[in-house]
């Protein structure tokens, strides 16, 4: 699953007109930085979610058969992101019943998604990365492999995880964050990540878009 529902607000006014996701990045949308990636991966299912302009991302992939993918949309309408909880709940249906992955669809990464795998006893897998200049405080601490929310040092969530459906168990579509989910299971060791040490960039602003930009070009 690919989460483009989010507004932008930050990248204004360039996301006046545009969704997020569709941004170019050295003459290809953002997206499709990750739809290749996938492929590439070997998957060949993609689920993506979207309120702000979403129908221009349904005109602008289709059913992703381009790239020898099947998309599936999550529409969640205008004005009414989900967040990220909320919008992976209304999509578990279309996720199936095993462990899926979930990528932010505003990062880029060189991480190799054909690595992402769910352990055995996890109910998330978490990608973390180090704290970038905009986040120093991080998000988790990892030990041994197993995520914990105190401890240090603090790494910062990369937007990319794997997730067993019982994670969602109960829950409802309507907006909520992913992060006490993840903390609930922590305390028992279900959150499981690792640490990727290599490129990554959350795309969330003008200077860190024409930063990317600039790299991959």
């Amino acid at each position: 699953m690919i989460l483009a529902a989010g507004r932008g607000e930050r990248m204004r006014p360039l996301t006046d007109c545009v969704p997020k996701p569709l941004l170019k990045v050295a003459g290809k949308a953002l997206i499709v930085w990750h739809l290749e990636k996938l492929a590439k991966a070997g998957f060949s299912q993609v689920v993506i979610n979207h309120a702000h302009l979403g129908a221009q991302i349904e005109d602008a992939l289709g059913d992703g058969s381009r790239w020898g993918l099947q998309i599936r949309y999550s529409a969640e309408g205008q004005g009414r992101a989900l967040e990220t909880g909320g919008g992976i709940c209304k999509a578990l249906p279309l996720l199936g019943d095993g462990p899926f992955v979930v990528i932010n669809g505003d990062i880029f990464t060189e991480l190799d998604y054909a690595a992402l795998k769910l352990p055995e006893h996890s109910l998330a897998h978490l990608i973390l990365v180090d704290n970038p200049e905009h986040h120093p405080r991080g998000d988790f601490a990892l030990k041994d492999g197993v995520v914990q929310e105190e401890g240090a040092p603090q790494l910062t969530f990369s937007g990319i995880g794997v997730y067993h459906p019982r994670l969602f168990a109960g829950c409802e579509a309507k907006p909520f964050p992913l992060g006490p989910l993840l903390r609930r299971q922590m305390p028992q060791g279900r959150i499981s990540g690792e640490h990727f040490r290599g490129y990554w960039l959350d795309v969330g602003t003008p200077e860190r878009y024409q930063l990317l930009h600039r790299k991959l070009s």
